[in-house]
């Protein structure tokens, strides 16, 4: 964990009701003595909480507004009128919660958010599922594997390590013709050597599908390592993604599973559902320092005055339109969300926000059944690989220990939750021949619930059973489906080709306006909670900047790279200023 931030304001006063000696900071004022500074952060998810948390540690006053939900897409949800005789409704969500090891700045502050009886916060509820599963369909076998967490990495790496490692691992755990193995192990090494020059332009310009040059090989290797990695991790199409997000996330994961530069296992999740595990214990942290939060306000236009903002004008609960003042501003919407609000002055003001109409979302969206008995599959996540609307899933019981299913959940008979997020929401399934869009909600779970069917008892085993099909919730963000005008309230941002050079940055041209979310540039160039987290902080500590404080800034930490390939990226940046390949580019 990096410790600027925590060493700088966390002192030893025990957390009122924590049970964790997790001390909150001193609650001075924003500079020296004098009146806090005002904030207003508006939208509430990860980057939104994110601001207010290192804000109010900061001592300034800051209130969040927030449309819809604390949490935004992170959250969970209760689904309705479904808890009956005392009981918990049943946890419904966007979709379910994944937190790799590649992540920092995500879990520095999860350590900071008090939790009873953990002396590591939040953080302390990450549990480690132990495998993963690429399911396939058509009676093929199934791809199990395991997920150890080394305790005694490689001391060092060099390209034929590399090279041997992915081979070995494509050629065992898919079965993948080995010259397609070896041929993928090259373009990964490609990449790993490619200097910083020639990520940002030419793999920034280069179709994942083309870099691994998916065209001329099997349906295998097309579906696990073309689209399998783009379309169910990234939530972007093959053909599209840029191999510089594509690329630069697979790094990360390959050094995560060497137990290098890794904050934990490579697959972590929750043990419990997202707001009792996390969301919840967050906003009553943010309360005791003072933080304020309105919910059920949304921002509808920010007012430009002597070239600053001078209010934002939001919508409270009645629908009254109102104008809200703060010293500084915080943008912390999602990107669809956020540049409605950017009226022509402001955009005028700053032309980097109008570079931001050319981002881009998509749907991937989440619905989950909810079964009379535990689903005997594995202990982790499913890759459906073969499904028309790659599906991913986990079964989410078996990681929840402390919540007890079905006494505390529903109406006493529910026993499991099988979480599933729908990537592909343009393309035909198999039960009707339509695209999820044009299914109704209903046609959707009978769809989703085909495929993994599907998927999961094609080997002479039932793992799924209409019978144990208890009920399903999809997440309410999506309307209209079945109708010529199915709409996505809450989006994905995705990342085709060239779309990196039109992120912004989160200091604006505008003095007091600054920019969090998943689609600010930060070091991980990928719609993630990480992304928001980093871009919270960057925000923050540019308006430190702005506002003269001493306050100790936030630490921004990058993804791993591995240093003995340092010296072939350098070599690569002269090679690339010569107008020269990479030197194992060999085509």
């Amino acid at each position: 964990m990096s410790g600027t931030t925590r060493r700088g304001f966390l002192g030893t006063a025990a957390v009122a009701g924590g049970g964790a000696v997790l001390g909150i900071p001193e609650r001075a004022s924003a500079e020296n003595g004098s009146t806090p500074q005002t904030v207003a952060v508006l939208g509430g998810g990860v980057a939104g909480l994110t601001a207010a948390h290192e804000l109010a540690e900061r001592g300034f006053r800051v209130t969040v507004y927030e449309r819809k939900a604390l949490g935004g897409k992170a959250r969970s949800m209760d689904v309705p009128d479904s808890g009956t005789g005392g009981r918990r409704p049943l946890p419904g969500e966007h979709g379910f919660r994944f937190i790799p090891g590649i992540y920092h700045n995500l879990p520095d502050t999860m350590r900071r958010i008090p939790f009873p009886g953990n002396p590591g916060g939040v953080h302390d509820n990450l549990v480690a599922p132990k495998e993963m599963l690429f399911a396939r369909s058509g009676g093929r076998e199934d791809i199990r594997i395991p997920l150890p967490w080394p305790d005694n990495p490689p001391a060092e790496l060099t390209p034929d390590e590399i090279r041997r490692a992915f081979t070995a691992v494509l050629d065992t755990a898919f079965h993948l013709p080995l010259h397609e193995a070896l041929y993928f192990a090259d373009r990964m090494l490609v990449f790993l050597t490619s200097c910083d020059q020639r990520r940002d332009t030419v793999w920034e310009r280069t179709p994942w599908w083309d870099f691994v040059r998916a065209g001329r090989m099997s349906y295998d290797y097309q579906r696990v390592l073309a689209v399998g990695i783009t379309r169910n991790i990234v939530a972007t199409k093959a053909e599209e993604a840029s191999t510089r997000t594509v690329g630069t996330l697979l790094e990360a994961f390959a050094f995560n599973l060497l137990g290098r530069g890794a904050d934990g296992p490579l697959d972590r999740i929750l043990n419990a559902p997202t707001n009792e595990a996390w969301i919840d214990p967050w906003v009553t942290y943010l309360k005791s320092l003072g933080v304020e939060f309105r919910v059920g306000w949304t921002v509808r236009d920010l007012t430009l005055g002597a070239g600053a903002i001078a209010g934002a004008v939001v919508e409270d609960p009645s629908g009254a339109r109102r104008t809200v003042t703060a010293d500084h501003y915080i943008s912390a919407m999602p990107v669809e969300h956020a540049r409605r609000t950017w009226n022509s002055a402001v955009r005028a003001a700053d032309p980097q926000l109008a570079e931001c109409d050319r981002l881009e979302t998509d749907w991937m969206t989440g619905i989950q059944f909810y079964l009379t008995e535990r689903t005997p599959i594995l202990h982790g996540h499913l890759d459906l690989i073969d499904s028309p609307w790659s599906l991913t899933a986990i079964a989410q019981a078996q990681h929840w220990p402390g919540r007890d299913f079905p006494a505390d959940y529903g109406d006493g008979t529910v026993a499991d939750c099988l979480s599933v997020d729908v990537s592909e929401w343009d393309r035909p399934g198999i039960l009707y021949g339509k695209t999820a869009k044009q299914c109704t909600r209903a046609e959707v779970a009978r769809e989703v619930w085909a495929q993994l069917k599907a998927a999961l008892n094609d080997s002479g085993r039932t793992v799924l059973k209409d019978s144990v099909l208890h009920s399903w919730f999809l997440d309410p963000a999506v309307d209209g489906l079945g109708t010529p005008h199915p709409v996505n309230d809450e989006q994905l941002l995705i990342h085709p080709v060239g779309t990196f050079h039109h992120r912004p940055r989160s200091a604006t041209k505008i003095p007091n306006l600054f920019l969090a979310g998943d689609y600010v540039a930060v070091p991980i160039d990928l719609a993630t909670m990480e992304g928001a987290n980093s871009s919270a902080r960057q925000a923050v500590n540019a308006l430190l900047d702005r506002s003269g404080s001493t306050a100790p800034r936030c630490t921004v930490t990058p993804l791993y790279r591995a240093p003995e390939l340092e010296p072939l990226r350098r070599h690569d940046r002269t090679r690339y200023l010569l107008g020269l390949p990479n030197a194992f580019d060999i085509g």
